[in-house]
């Protein structure tokens, strides 16, 4: 029997898995990059009987900016796949906000307040306590952000789950096992090292501080981000062995 994988979509050259795909890897659940970003195929579906999970990466477009991402037309088709099938999916940062788009939800270029760097979540308790998951997490967790697009309202009948003090919608879930996040698990206080300082100083942002920042919180954010990547794998992989 072929080992379940991820169908991953890369849109950007530096917005790779990263350790996301190696915290999957020890789950069992392996990635299967398309680096779309630089014209590969994309597929119709998902395969059956391979892919276990869909997982669609960051990058700096809108979720319908298809003239400077063309692909993106085949990603959201995916994505609608995926929520009609109950294929897990996983978005960040760009593909959270496909998702909610996707799903009914709004999304706005440029909305509010942009963040960077190691910020501080809010999970709500109401909703994370039964979430497949972030249940039993702290009330209080760090994550890697660098946006200035954000989901500004949510699909119907979405689970709101984690907000940040200036960005309401920083997880959710839509159904039962698709999720959406603004954020990036998949970046560690290390990558920070390669982020442009202009570009964040227009944004008001210091790059020092900001990479002392991601340090100091690397420890526990990174074992939050690897329990909640085990977690996403065992219901791909859970779903495969019960469709196998």
């Amino acid at each position: 029997m072929t080992a379940p994988t991820a169908l991953v979509i890369q849109n950007f050259p530096g917005g790779g898995p990263r350790r996301w795909g190696d915290w999957l890897d020890e789950a069992d659940l392996g990635c299967e990059v398309v680096e779309a970003h630089t014209g590969a195929a994309l597929p119709d579906a998902p395969a059956a009987g391979r892919h276990a999970a869909l997982v669609v990466l960051g990058g700096p477009f809108m979720p319908d900016d298809d003239v400077r991402a063309p692909w993106l037309p085949a990603v959201r088709a995916l994505t609608r796949r995926a929520l009609d099938t109950g294929l897990p999916y996983f978005g960040i940062c760009l593909g959270g906000q496909l998702l909610a788009q996707v799903a009914g939800g709004e999304v706005r270029a440029g909305h509010g307040a942009p963040e960077a760097g190691s910020t501080p979540l809010t999970l709500l308790p109401g909703a994370v306590a039964g979430d497949p998951l972030l249940h039993g997490l702290p009330g209080r967790v760090t994550a890697v952000e660098h946006h200035v697009d954000a989901v500004t309202a949510l699909p119907p009948a979405a689970h709101w789950l984690a907000r940040s003090r200036t960005c309401p919608y920083q997880a959710f879930r839509v159904g039962p096992a698709a999720w959406g996040v603004q954020f990036h698990p998949e970046t560690g206080a290390e990558d920070l090292v390669h982020w442009n300082p202009g570009r964040l100083a227009r944004n008001g942002f210091d790059h020092a501080e900001l990479l002392a920042r991601a340090r100091q919180d690397e420890a526990a954010a990174a074992e939050v981000w690897r329990t909640v990547a085990h977690r996403f794998a065992a219901v791909a992989t859970g779903r495969a062995g019960a469709g196998a």
